[in-house]
């Protein structure tokens, strides 16, 4: 069983020609590393399976600065939700961190696989739940928490990207500079 059909199969169950159908709406990718998969400014209208690999979504701001927003390991969803659902531009770019594979879906495409396969409804609002939740702690993390908590944390929720990522990127993830970054991690 693909990994992502395993993702799928922690909420819901699902038949065999649910996943025939299933699979035939998702296109398996190879992405290289550096690759972008979303432009933030262009519409984005793809929703991502990470089927091994990992991926970082960043803004990039006016003045050129970018601010890490999540991380994409493998075995995880991703995409810009808001691009996705509504149809704007990305304000995200979403770069792989290593050669990597995904499964993609486009939103037509999605529309029509929540049509064939009820579950499907049942499956993305978990997880579209725990994404919020996962988002809403985040933030209460950045407000109330030390940078060295949040670090710590950072390192005890994602063990499999600390190798992955430059310290620069762990750094804009938690909203602080490459050296003060290293001068904490140096205590």
């Amino acid at each position: 069983m693909t990994t992502i059909l395993r993702n799928i199969e922690k909420h819901v169950s699902l038949g065999r020609s649910e996943t025939e159908t299933l699979l035939s709406f998702f296109q398996n990718i190879p992405v290289s590393k550096k690759e972008l998969i979303i432009h933030q400014g262009r519409l984005c209208d793809m929703l991502f399976f990470v089927e091994s690999g990992s991926f970082r979504a960043y803004h990039l701001n006016k003045d050129g600065k970018e601010s890490t927003i999540m991380f994409a390991p493998e075995d995880w969803w991703v995409t810009d939700m808001n691009a996705f659902l509504n149809g704007t531009p990305s304000l995200l770019s979403l770069e792989a961190l290593e050669d990597s594979k995904i499964y993609a879906i486009g939103r037509k495409n999605f529309d029509l696989a929540l049509d064939k396969i009820p579950q499907l409804e049942r499956f993305f609002r978990i997880l579209f739940q725990r994404a919020y939740i996962r988002e809403q702690l985040r933030v209460l993390d950045n407000i109330s928490l030390t940078t060295e908590e949040r670090y710590l944390n950072f390192i005890s929720k994602y063990p499999q990207l600390v190798q992955k990522v430059t310290q620069k990127q762990i750094a804009s993830y938690l909203g602080v500079t490459p050296e003060f970054l290293s001068s904490l991690k140096k205590k």
